[in-house]
């Protein structure tokens, strides 16, 4: 059976999570309400948008959901 867990897209973007969320470790304790949790939100967003996208029906909602995901990898 075919899931989003098949997509090397969302498997990208998932590895791209873990990589953001092992940098921020490092970022100043300041920003952790700030800075760090804008980009922690922006990289979730990204496979979770694609993983919604291919669960809904019809390519339309699928390609709206794949551009949002494309506008949170922007703002990351």
């Amino acid at each position: 059976m075919s899931t989003f867990r098949n997509l090397k897209i969302w498997q990208k973007a998932i590895t791209l999570v873990t990589k953001i969320c092992q940098e921020t470790k490092g970022f100043p304790q300041e920003e952790i309400y700030g800075l760090t949790s804008q980009i922690k939100r922006a990289s979730i967003s990204i496979p979770s948008n694609i993983a919604e996208g291919y669960g809904r029906e019809g390519k339309n909602d699928y390609l709206k959901f794949l551009n949002i995901a494309m506008s949170s990898l922007f703002e990351l």
